[in-house]
């Protein structure tokens, strides 16, 4: 196991401009949540940090549409995020949040050092600028197409689809976010970190010296970041929002939010350590710390290259021992999008299912995004609640508490001879803490989930192989000592789920009844983790079964967010030019009934109907193939322009048209009349 002498974790810090969702509980938080409580169970000084991140543009994009302040904004969503982390038992150690005012006095500092010992170039540049707005446009306030993937929704700092960073004056065919206009130029004065001055050493730190230890992704994003060249990157903004720039002739400006918003974990372990009466700065400083990033892939160029490179110029700081990046998860199929409304909100989760954090917690571990994107479903999340943490781990541990109960009224009795199974048994248990050791210290999360469930299954084994409730009626003395091994794989499983499972740990702990009386590393060391002689608790379910129409109603919201999402972006085509009313009299349509329909033969959407029309049954050739079915359509009331000049279609003349109109889900549908007694011939007026 590791043997640093203290380790400082941090998790990404979420932009307060909405509240967190499972994308976010999976890519950083729970990974960041596992490692920290896996690193404190085995005896370990660990500092988990984090905070709310509420500067920048997105916050004040927010307050603009919502017609408040970016301050009320950042309240809001700060209460809102925090609270769903302490509800799904994200143990930070610190949650601040980048307006206190120990954040804006160390990001102040931090930058006035870098001033004072040259380490900035100060440029006047020609910068994008709204006239009609009178603002520069920074980040988020342009959008334009990405210089590198041809985007045209690129932002003006990064490009979503790519993931590339870049300056607003890198976008091709800018527009302003805030009224839409083409930008015009104007000068202004910024600060630069050189980025191209640290370049080589950057290479040589990660390239060459972690290309070992490191994901591939991140290893991957990096090289290609300097492989493209570094350049220097402006450190202030253009904005009323912010940390102000604290040196003279800045007036107006703020620290870019990358450059402030790295230096928030640095805050929020002063604000610990303050609290705590402890000293921040061997968390910081000291070489025998273990510096560990928790982000998703969209961050790592500003973790693994600008904050090592303001970590490098300021001096006295460590640098990160490993930033396991984590790739994106889906939802259903589709993006995570918060502008969309497509995600699982926490909040809104325990609304659903309440006291099923862990569940939730369980699912996004066991499909995490570790290595590629992964798609997290709700059929997905029922089947690990259900073949998994009930059939699994809930079996076992009801059938070992049930048990016990039964026979000795909770009484552990001392157990008879050994027999080469238990032994056996017993050595396995052993060994589970060092195999999920290894995992989660080599960032490995869902498999480290994994090995947690098979202590589970372990036991559930021994206790269908040992057949205890078959053998109280013939050896009862083997029964003692089938129980007792079972109790100490559950206590085992009460110690090594907590890091996974931390609020089914604390109630199988109560109802075993040993809240503090095992620990990680005794697992490996002993065989006797609950003594013979010791009395537990009552059965209670640690899990239930999530049942079908559960599940449906939560894919039915989904389906309710895509519609609206859909009839919201449905661009209405404009009116065409106006005609007259004799124009309008041109034009002959009649109510028809569909008589045959065969498929045009080597063509995807057309089908070659008989219409009855009244006047006579023609032959109309219409494309529909791709949303109905020959058979279906059979008798179907139908509107035709029949006075249209006749067309041949693959071969086939077409004597008139079919009236449709599009779905929203992007299928055509009839025009027809409402009352099937309409006759065939009548004219539609």
């Amino acid at each position: 196991m590791n043997n640093s002498k203290r380790y400082t974790i941090t998790a990404a810090l979420p932009y307060t401009n909405g509240p967190v969702h499972i994308g976010h509980l999976a890519g950083v938080y729970v990974p960041a949540d596992i490692y920290a409580r896996y690193l404190r169970n085995t005896g370990n000084d660990v500092i988990y940090i984090c905070g709310s991140d509420e500067h920048g543009v997105p916050i004040t994009i927010k307050a603009k549409k919502e017609g408040v302040s970016p301050q009320d904004i950042v309240d809001k969503y700060h209460a809102i995020i925090k609270k769903s982390f302490e509800d799904f038992g994200i143990s930070f150690d610190n949650y601040s949040r980048t307006s206190a005012e120990v954040h804006h006095k160390t990001a102040s500092e931090f930058f006035k050092k870098l001033y004072d010992e040259g380490k900035f170039i100060e440029e006047s540049t020609e910068q994008l600028y709204d006239e009609e707005a009178k603002q520069f446009l920074a980040d988020r306030f342009v959008i334009g197409t990405c210089p590198k993937c041809g985007n045209e929704e690129s932002y003006g700092d990064q490009c979503e689809k790519c993931g590339t960073s870049h300056n607003a004056t890198d976008l091709i065919n800018p527009k302003s976010a805030i009224t839409g206009n083409v930008p015009t130029t104007k000068l202004t004065k910024h600060w630069y970190l050189p980025l191209d001055k640290y370049e080589t050493w950057l290479r040589e730190w990660i390239v060459d010296g972690h290309k070992n230890d490191w994901k591939t992704n991140v290893l991957g994003q990096v090289k290609s970041w300097l492989d493209d060249g570094l350049k220097p990157r402006a450190v202030t903004r253009d904005l009323d929002w912010g940390i102000p720039v604290p040196v003279e002739g800045a007036e107006g400006k703020v620290l870019y939010v990358w450059f402030d918003a790295p230096i928030g974990y640095i805050s929020s372990t002063k604000e610990w350590a303050a609290r705590e009466g402890k000293d921040w700065e061997p968390y910081w400083k000291d070489k025998d710390t273990k510096l560990i990033h928790f982000i998703g892939k969209d961050n790592i160029v500003f973790h693994c290259i600008i904050f090592p490179a303001m970590l490098k110029a300021e001096g006295s700081f460590i640098l990160p021992e490993n930033v396991p990046a984590n790739e994106f998860l889906n939802l259903e199929g589709n993006k995570i999008s918060t502008s969309k409304n497509w995600a699982v909100w926490l909040h809104e989760y325990l609304i659903d299912f309440p006291d099923k954090q862990d569940v939730l917690r369980y699912a996004l571990t066991a499909n995490a995004p570790e290595t590629k994107d992964n798609d997290f479903t709700w059929k997905d999340f029922q089947a690990r609640n259900n073949n998994e943490l009930v059939a699994i781990f809930g079996n076992f541990i009801n059938r070992v508490v049930v048990l016990t109960n039964k026979y000795y009224e909770g009484i552990i009795s001392e157990p008879n001879e050994f027999t080469a199974i238990d032994d056996e048994t017993l050595e396995q248990l052993q060994k589970f803490p060092a195999i999920i050791a290894s995992s989660i210290e080599r960032y490995r999360f869902r498999e480290a989930s994994q090995e947690m469930l098979n202590l589970a299954r372990l036991g559930n084994k021994y206790l269908a192989d040992e057949e205890p409730w078959k053998a109280i009626k013939t050896d009862p003395e083997r029964v003692k000592t089938v129980m007792y091994v079972a109790l100490q794989i559950a206590a085992g499983l009460a110690v090594v789920a907590e890091p996974f499972l931390p609020f089914t740990s604390t109630k199988l702990k109560g109802i075993l009844n040993i809240s503090e009386s095992v620990a990680w590393k005794s697992i490996a060391e002993t065989t006797e983790l609950i003594k013979a002689g010791h009395k537990i608790g009552q059965a209670e379910l640690l899990f239930a079964k999530i049942e079908d129409e559960e599940i449906q109603a939560q894919l039915d919201k989904l389906e309710a967010t895509k519609l609206v999402n859909e009839a919201e972006n449905k661009v209405v085509e404009p009116q065409k030019e106006t005609i007259q009313f004799d124009d309008f009299t041109k034009l002959d349509m009649r109510v028809g009934t569909i008589l045959e329909a065969v498929k045009v033969p080597k063509t995807k959407k057309l089908l070659q109907l008989k219409v009855d029309v009244g006047l006579d049954v023609r032959t109309i050739v219409s494309g529909i193939a791709e949303s109905f079915s020959p058979e279906e359509i059979i008798g179907q009331k139908v509107t035709v322009l029949v006075n249209l000049a006749p067309r041949v279609l693959k071969g086939i003349e077409s004597q008139g048209m079919i009236l449709m109109t599009d779905t929203p889900d992007g299928k055509l549908a009839f025009i027809a009349p409402e009352n099937d007694s309409v006759a065939n011939g009548v004219q539609v007026s």
